[in-house]
């Protein structure tokens, strides 16, 4: 129960908030403008939350769709926070220790949080590169320290870069260089780099590529902890729903959006797909950004972000992901990298080349360790992604599925603790490219939305104050700061700031303007 005066101390009248999609950043932002007295409305295509974090379920077992790491949750907790809710109230967190186990052929890496304790292993395995694991949780700290305030504020022009912050942050930023070539300053041993550079696929985007910025990522592993929470990662979902349900808030599931209505250039409401009309004040889009830009507007209200425009920028690449639903216990780690015995060239198939490696990476989840909710007692819900060529490429998902799903299982099977797992499929489900984009509206497949490109960051990204049409803000991996959940939390808490000065503004105007009449 909360205290009816700590609820009131947060509601004050405003206006109408209609929120397009119940991803995590749609979720979080009606969370958070429901605690702050709006009248919020979010508005569903699918019959379920989450979007790509949404809970999938096949009969007796349930699945995570799509992120299954649990980062930095202090970040959620403020949001919860400042309406007056904890997360811990709703969701019942395990931190994992180890991080993961990662996988070069016949050799295993557990990292930890207990710095004695990795450093340790990284003698063992990799001798002499221990003081190098020093350096950089040392150095990449303060890094983080200086990155981090930039992840909470909005980049909408050019003064925004003009700040104390921007300065102190400039000499770590490392944009120019890669994420590889940082990890190259610490390390010798490729195997020890790619274990602190593979989380550039969190962005969908290959270490050799990805800005040097983004080594703070793996940081944040080593520093803060991985956690699951119990249910899913989904459960983070379900109850940002709860919080903003309890402040009069609405979600309605099974309700497409046709089109964002615009009136002078500015947003007015919405357009269902059953034909209903929605008046509203403001509009938050949280559906895939290049998605909503080729069907959600009417091209003519669009000026910067026109479709021909948005669909020349760069994109993630995809994922293939394979949910099993075995009659057995399966006794391997929470988190399972298998890593290609050639990763550079597997990398360079999923972004260059554009086709399918012979010899892919895998990573396999096993919540089950930790969480006796997603199956029956005795049988294992196992999470299988394969990272993949987005949409671009001339790959025919219709004949390749069944071969990727063969090579995927083919590989797994090689694992002591999956022998014989072809035999104890009871139900499965697979989600292809093509079924991202045609099932979950997710643009080209790029299930990791824009590419982190220094052409697609910070001010050059789609901005949180959507520029082309006033009262319209984005939240979501589509917009600053970026992908990945922390990222994309942040992004909900930077709009809905925003949204809340743009309208306290109009009101200390209106009350100037009353006053001198």
């Amino acid at each position: 129960m909360h205290d009816a005066t700590k609820q009131r101390r947060y509601r004050v009248k405003q206006g109408h908030v209609a929120i397009i999609g119940a991803g995590p950043g749609g979720l979080a932002a009606g969370m958070l403008l429901a605690g702050q007295g709006y009248q919020v409305t979010l508005y569903e295509k699918q019959t379920y939350v989450g979007g790509r974090t949404s809970r999938l379920q096949l009969g007796e077992y349930a699945f995570d769709r799509g992120p299954t790491f649990l980062m930095y949750p202090s970040l959620l907790e403020e949001l919860f926070q400042s309406v007056g809710r904890s997360l811990c109230d709703y969701v019942d967190l395990v931190e994992l220790d180890p991080l993961y186990r990662l996988k070069f052929g016949d050799l295993e890496f557990t990292p930890s949080t207990d710095m004695d304790r990795t450093e340790a292993e990284i003698e063992r395995l990799f001798p002499g590169n221990g003081a190098g694991y020093r350096r950089f949780m040392r150095e990449e700290g303060l890094k983080f320290d200086r990155i981090s305030p930039l992840l909470m504020r909005p980049f909408g022009k050019l003064r925004d870069y003009a700040r104390s912050d921007v300065f102190a942050a400039l000499p770590r930023l490392n944009a120019v260089d890669s994420v590889y070539n940082r990890l190259s300053r610490y390390f010798d041993d490729e195997r020890l780099k790619y274990s602190f550079t593979f989380q550039a696929k969190y962005l969908g985007m290959s270490p050799w590529e990805c800005p040097g910025t983004f080594t703070i990522l793996s940081y944040l592993e080593h520093r803060y902890g991985l956690y699951h929470p119990i249910g899913g990662v989904n459960q983070v979902c379900e109850a940002m729903r709860r919080v903003m349900e309890e402040y009069g808030g609405k979600v309605e599931l099974g309700r497409g959006v046709a089109q964002v209505i615009v009136k002078n250039g500015v947003a007015a409401g919405l357009l269902l797909e059953d034909g209903e009309r929605i008046e509203a004040d403001h509009i938050v889009v949280n559906a895939d950004f290049a998605t909503a830009v080729h069907k959600l507007f009417d091209p003519s209200d669009l000026k910067k972000h026109k479709p021909v425009r948005v669909a020349k920028k760069k994109y993630s690449c995809s994922t293939y992901m394979l949910y099993l639903g075995l009659d057995q216990k399966i006794r391997m780690p929470h988190h399972n990298v298998l890593f290609a015995s050639d990763y550079r060239a597997n990398v360079r198939d999923i972004m260059n080349s554009r086709v399918l490696s012979k010899d892919a990476s895998i990573y396999i989840h096993n919540p089950g360790l930790h969480d006796p909710t997603l199956a029956p007692a005795g049988k294992t819900a196992l999470y299988a992604l394969m990272p993949v060529p987005n949409l671009t490429a001339d790959i025919d998902w219709a004949e390749q599925s069944a071969i990727v799903r063969e090579a995927m299982l083919t590989r797994m099977e090689l694992e002591p603790e999956l022998r014989g797992i072809r035999g104890r499929i009871e139900t499965e489900a697979i989600i292809t490219p093509r079924q991202w984009r045609d099932e979950h509206d997710v643009y080209l497949g790029a299930t990791f939305n824009l590419a982190h490109t220094l052409d697609q960051m910070m001010l050059l990204r789609p901005h949180n104050r959507f520029e082309d049409v006033g009262n319209c803000w984005l939240v979501g991996g589509g917009t600053h700061p970026g992908s990945g959940l922390p990222t994309i939390f942040s992004s909900a808490r930077i709009s809905a700031e925003l949204l809340m000065e743009q309208d306290r503004s109009s009101r200390r105007s209106f009350l100037r303007a009353t006053r001198n009449s």
